[in-house]
């Protein structure tokens, strides 16, 4: 790179009497998750872009290194600060960017929030259903209805031993919180919980609780037939699934409102 003389004090020092110009920069600290992160070889890291840069320039500078993401790139989504955004969102300097490949959902103390009577909880331990339908009973419920999702033993024919949910946590559960309010604003229901577990899953364990209480069944049986629906679709968590021949992560599928990068 061309150095450029500068205005000098002839009393200083000549090294500052010369200085490289270098362009501005910004830095962001970039998250991988599920499939990606084996594909690039790390779960994060900090890098720099030129200023001004957007989303499309980050993407861009790890897809020409690692080709499978730009193969990849109509399954793949980019959130800036644990929002969705599209690819011409532009970077500012501090910014998370994360690259989030298809969902497939999924310390020892829950991630969790409550707000207006609505539980979303992200855990590395056994799901307590039967202390959660405590947790949203009010006394003015006529039905509650409860949804788990356990791990089966087999995929297409191929014998499943266990499962590992991977979760870009926060971001998780910040979604999780938004199906919640708009299912309450959407459905006749009193109180819900979402919660999911993370980590390594047997065969028979719950992997996902949804749980909905209401004065009436049919908005309960709809409010959490939506909640599971929508938190599989929009919710960033992966799961790696472990055969007796094999291992592979799990694709499913964006909600067709999410942006990807291709």
């Amino acid at each position: 790179m061309a150095r450029q003389r500068l205005p000098c004090n002839v009393r200083a020092p000549l090294a500052v009497c010369y200085a490289e110009r270098l362009p501005p920069v910004m830095r962001a600290r970039v998250l991988f998750f599920g499939m990606l992160k084996e594909i690039v070889g790390r779960a994060a890291e900090d890098a720099e872009f030129p200023a001004g840069s957007d989303l499309r320039v980050v993407f861009e500078s790890y897809a020409s290194r690692f080709p499978q993401l730009r193969q990849m790139a109509a399954s793949i989504v980019v959130a800036r600060n644990q929002e969705f955004a599209a690819l011409s969102t532009t970077l500012a300097d501090g910014d998370e960017v994360a690259f989030l490949p298809p969902v497939s959902g999924g310390s020892c103390a829950p991630f969790e929030t409550e707000e207006d009577g609505r539980y979303f909880a992200l855990v590395r331990k056994t799901i307590d259903a039967r202390s959660l339908v405590s947790r949203v009973l009010t006394g003015a419920e006529g039905a509650v209805v409860t949804f788990e999702g356990t791990v089966r033993n087999n995929t297409k024919g191929r014998s499943t031993l266990c499962l590992d949910y991977d979760c870009y946590q926060p971001m998780a559960l910040k979604m999780m919180a938004q199906i919640g309010r708009e299912i309450a604003a959407s459905h006749a229901v009193t109180r819900l919980a979402m919660v999911h577990r993370l980590g390594r899953m047997l065969v028979g364990e719950t992997s996902v609780v949804v749980i909905v209480a209401a004065p009436h069944r049919k908005p309960a049986f709809e409010a959490a037939l939506e909640g599971i629906n929508r938190l599989k679709k929009l919710v960033p968590i992966w799961k790696k699934e472990h055969f007796v021949d094999g291992e592979v992560w799990v694709e499913g599928e964006w909600d067709s409102n999410v942006p990807v990068a291709g």
